[in-house]
């Protein structure tokens, strides 16, 4: 057996050679670079739809606001996201370290920054 192993050595036919071993470790660090950046795209694309999605809840928490009976607005709309939790119209104000959703008096609801200019 250790002959057979000795005889393929010094045929050539032993084990990997050490380029061929950096040959498919660069190969497999070309792969994992484009699987880090496909993945990179859809997390943009999920931080716009959660975006967009709180931005939507609060505009019909401010609207429900609007229309309801005291001790709700009664034709007034809520000065802040807080005061619609308070209101019980939205169980937490929503958060995320890449944007920010704000009401005024006015009724306007905005992202800050537009739900659309979002990346990773």
């Amino acid at each position: 057996m250790l002959q057979k192993s000795m005889r393929k050595q010094r045929a050539g036919e032993g084990g990997f050679t050490l380029i061929e071993l950096l040959i498919v470790i660069v190969i497999l660090g070309i792969l994992a670079a484009v699987v880090v950046f496909a993945v990179g795209g859809i997390t943009d694309k999920g931080s716009q739809s959660a975006c967009k999605s709180d931005l939507k809840t609060v505009e019909t928490a401010q609207e429900a606001f609007y229309a309801g009976a005291p001790p709700l607005g009664n034709g007034t709309y809520a000065g802040s996201v807080g005061a619609l939790v308070t209101a019980k119209l939205i169980r937490s104000a929503p958060s995320s370290s890449k944007y920010t959703i704000s009401t005024d008096t006015t009724g306007a609801v905005t992202a800050s920054p537009a739900c659309n200019t979002l990346s990773g």
